[in-house]
């Protein structure tokens, strides 16, 4: 399955660490595009420079740990596509570059669910997505959860509680299922 990882998926660091942590242990494909790299990093810099910095860093190491994720949308789907807002037809048109299955996004109002339909694609929110996948990768997401835990654990220097730092990464649902497993 190939997954469209919008912007708004890749910035908070937990988040991502846990989606692209699912994707390395094999559970899903990812796709992006260089301007939804762009936007993280850009979003990042909002932080200051240091924040912009370590975006930077961090893009190049998702490129080269996936380097057939990055997709460049074909000029013909940017100019046929209409969404509520303009500004996102770049995302669908990554999405359908690369062949993916799934976008997925927090931006509900922006991708309607009947205009990606008509291109093959479903519209799932990051948790929506994990539960999804978890019954047949079970695997590969409590390995990327536990891990991405145990990072932000060692960062922290304190013991995090999992079930709330998951429902900050807005995954209550994965914190639910979770807890209820372990």
């Amino acid at each position: 399955m190939r997954v469209c990882l919008d912007a708004c998926v890749l910035y908070p660091t937990i988040l991502r660490e846990i989606l692209t942590g699912a994707a390395a242990r094999g559970a899903f494909r990812p796709v992006w595009s260089p301007r939804i790299l762009e936007e993280w990093a850009l979003a990042a810099a909002r932080l200051g420079p240091e924040g912009a910095a370590v975006a930077r860093a961090e893009i190049a190491a998702l490129r080269a740990a996936f380097r057939d994720a990055e997709m460049r949308p074909r000029d013909s789907d940017l100019s046929r596509l209409h969404l509520p807002d303009p500004e996102d037809v770049h995302v669908l048109a990554a999405a359908i570059a690369g062949s993916a299955d799934i976008l997925c996004t927090f931006n509900a109002r922006d991708f309607p669910r009947r205009t990606l339909a008509l291109e093959g694609i479903e519209r799932l929110d990051p948790d929506q997505l994990l539960a999804r996948l978890r019954p047949d990768h079970e695997g590969a997401i409590d390995g990327a959860v536990a891990a991405t835990h145990a990072t932000a654990c060692r960062l922290s220097g304190e013991a995090l509680p999992l079930r709330p730092l998951l429902k900050r990464a807005r995954l209550p649902k994965l914190a639910k299922a979770l807890a209820a497993t372990g």
